[in-house]
């Protein structure tokens, strides 16, 4: 039987809702292993004198957990 663990992690982009949440997945690839779920929680922006200046993606991410030996 498999465990997965779950993270929630916030990915930012000057473009776009869809490349927030690939810069996202890149940068946790990097350092969790076996990654299965990206999960989108919530999108938002950042508004600058009226425009948006960011697109930020929460996200849970859920990947297969390994016990310490």
């Amino acid at each position: 039987m498999s465990i997965y663990k779950i993270v929630e992690i916030v990915g930012t982009s000057p473009k776009s809702w869809e490349d927030a949440t690939q810069r996202a997945l890149a940068t946790a690839a990097k350092s969790l292993e076996e990654l299965r779920v990206a999960e989108v929680v919530r999108q938002d922006v950042t508004v600058e004198a009226g425009k948006i200046t960011a697109f930020r993606v929460r996200l849970n991410l859920s990947f297969k957990y390994r016990e310490e030996r």
